[in-house]
């Protein structure tokens, strides 16, 4: 067992460029987490404001229509649902007509490029 260390995981050696990407990550998840806190201080009163004017709105809506409030939300959600779904309450062209279908595969080619 002479003079020699044993490196547990000679990977993980901190080198000039384990060091410089270490330090480069680290700055990029600080700049995330900087603009994820600046990003939710701008607009998370005006979410709260928006819940606010949409609860007192469903709460006047039930009770001048004499609806249950569970019942009315009950039919919104599925009304979410169908929406992401595709389903339109107006009779307009449907969502993946073939032209609405060309535009979304040109738009991914485009993006993701080659393969």
């Amino acid at each position: 067992m002479g003079g020699s260390r044993a490196v547990c995981c000679p990977a993980l050696r901190l080198n000039e460029d384990n060091a410089r990407f270490a330090l480069l990550a680290l700055f990029i998840l600080l700049y995330l987490v900087c603009g994820a806190a600046v990003f939710s201080s701008i607009e998370r009163p005006m979410e709260l404001r928006a819940q606010r004017a949409w609860s007192r709105r469903f709460a006047n809506f039930t009770r001048c229509h004499n609806i249950s409030r569970l019942e009315l939300g009950a039919f919104l959600r599925e009304y979410e649902q169908a929406s992401m779904a595709g389903i339109r309450v107006d009779p307009l062209r449907p969502r993946w007509d073939f032209t609405g279908a060309f535009y979304f595969v040109g738009t991914v080619v485009s993006t993701i490029g080659q393969y």
